[in-house]
Order: C-alpha cells, then sequence, then structure tokens
C-alpha cells in the first residue's frame, strides 16, 4: 500500500490566525467601545465635572469599561452555549 502524505499547513503566521479572525475583530471592537463608554458613563452619573477627576479614576473607568467589553464578546451566553 502507498499512501499520500497530507500537507496541512496553517495559513498565514499566527498574527493573522488569531487577531484577524472575525471573533478577535468583534472582541476589539466592542472592547474599545467599553474603554470610550466608560469614562462617557463616569461623566454622566457623577455631578463633577471633566476637569475634577483624577487620571486613575478615569484609567479605571476605562479599564472597567474595556473588562465589560471583553466579557460580552466571550461570555458563554454570547457564543450560544447557555
Amino acid at each position: 500500500m502507498q499512501f499520500k502524505q497530507l500537507d496541512i499547513k496553517p495559513k498565514g503566521n499566527w498574527i493573522q490566525r488569531t487577531f484577524l479572525t472575525p471573533h478577535a475583530k468583534k472582541t476589539l471592537i466592542y472592547i474599545l467601545i467599553g474603554i470610550v463608554a466608560g469614562p462617557l458613563l463616569m461623566l454622566i452619573t457623577n455631578d463633577k465635572s471633566f476637569d475634577e477627576f483624577s487620571s486613575v479614576e478615569i484609567f479605571e473607568s476605562m479599564l472597567f469599561g474595556g473588562l465589560f467589553g471583553l466579557f460580552i464578546t466571550n461570555s458563554p451566553c454570547a457564543r450560544n452555549k447557555c
């Protein structure tokens, strides 16, 4: 018996296979939306002006907004596995 060798090579490099998938693009978009929406929501919900917030408060709101965007796209219910 003779067998042909099956050549399966991944398409593109690691960056293309990881970050250019449709799910990764959607995740990055939602993270960016969360990063922008975090400080805006903080500004709307508090009675202070934007100048009265410290940079730590702004960074924390950006961090939590980005994490929320990550959670929205990668939660089990977002992937129809509830």
